[in-house]
């Protein structure tokens, strides 16, 4: 196992340096220019480029690579064009928000797509695996904004349920966490349901009902593990889903989290910020995966061997 982490650690730098390189380039080639943007529509063009020095924008653009490198390293990402503020800092006041609206979301669809999954299982063809399979299809084909919208129109505006925007309680939690899990949600009943009707063909789980055992001792106890295994890289490879997800989720519900922050940082062409929040987003990422990789390890000791 200590090996197999270690496998894993050496390459995790490696990643981060190589989707960063890509960011950085991919930034550049949004169209617009900042350096009008902060300058202003009646600036002139010496002011304009005296705004391109003053940003680090007339260096070549493998230089201010360098420079963008050896301060993430040191955990600078400089500061904000918009704001003038540091974007380590914008990104922290923003973190927390998002992690817990993304958390929240994780855990909802684990959990409940995990037990719809196994139910539809243990009573195969019968009206509940119906409709958990209805359910299935329609949360895996609805669009994230679509859900948001109905959403709203129903818990806040006609029956006023529940607050439209903000973050200030739990209640502001609900709409924004429900729009986001429907879809992992509704994929991970479907793989759960598929890993069970699989691991319940293997021979270990027939000798076991051949005994006696119960069918809820079997599916809960001798299935349910291995079963598990396909289930919990999905909702490691969602994590990331849900991260992206969150960008169109904060905006519709005006959540303070890192995804707005991304879409107004776009909105003006913050090239730091811009970088700071798909770093954050894919370091975030990776780092769950690993861990993901880790508990899989544990869970199937024949993976530490590939």
């Amino acid at each position: 196992m200590g090996r197999y982490i270690a496998r894993k650690l050496v390459v995790l730098p490696i990643v981060m340096i190589g989707v960063s390189f890509i960011i950085f380039f991919v930034v550049r080639a949004i169209p617009g220019d900042p350096a009008r943007l902060m300058a202003g529509t009646e600036a002139t063009q010496e002011q304009v480029m005296a705004m391109r020095r003053q940003l680090g924008l007339d260096r070549s653009i493998l230089f201010q690579y360098g420079v963008f490198l050896q301060g993430a390293v040191r955990g600078d990402l400089g500061n904000s064009i918009n704001s003038g503020m540091p974007v380590v800092g914008e990104i922290s006041r923003r973190i927390p928000y998002t992690l817990q609206l993304t958390f929240a979301a994780l855990l909802v669809a684990s959990v409940l797509g995990i037990s719809a999954g196994v139910l539809a299982a243990v009573y195969k063809h019968s009206w509940v695996d119906q409709g958990v399979m209805l359910f299935a299809i329609i949360g895996a084909s609805a669009a994230n904004f679509w859900v948001a919208l109905m959403a709203m129109s129903v818990f806040s505006v006609q029956l006023g349920w529940l607050p439209l925007f903000g973050a200030d309680t739990w209640r502001h939690m609900v709409l924004p966490t429900f729009s986001l899990c429907v879809y992992p949600l509704a994929l991970i009943a479907r793989m759960s349901r598929s890993s069970m009707l699989e691991v319940v063909k293997q021979d270990y789980v027939r000798t076991a009902q051949a005994k006696g055992v119960s069918k809820f001792v079997v599916y809960t106890k001798h299935a349910l593990r291995n079963a598990l295994i396909p289930v919990i890289t999905l909702v490691g490879l969602h994590f990331g889903v849900l991260l992206g997800g969150a960008v169109v989720t904060e905006t519709v519900f005006s959540w303070p989290g890192v995804g707005r922050l991304l879409v107004d940082a776009v909105r003006y062409r913050d090239y730091p910020i811009i970088q700071g929040t798909v770093l954050f987003t894919v370091l975030s990422v990776v780092l769950v995966n690993f861990l993901v990789d880790i508990v899989l390890a544990a869970m199937n000791p024949r993976m530490r061997f590939d």
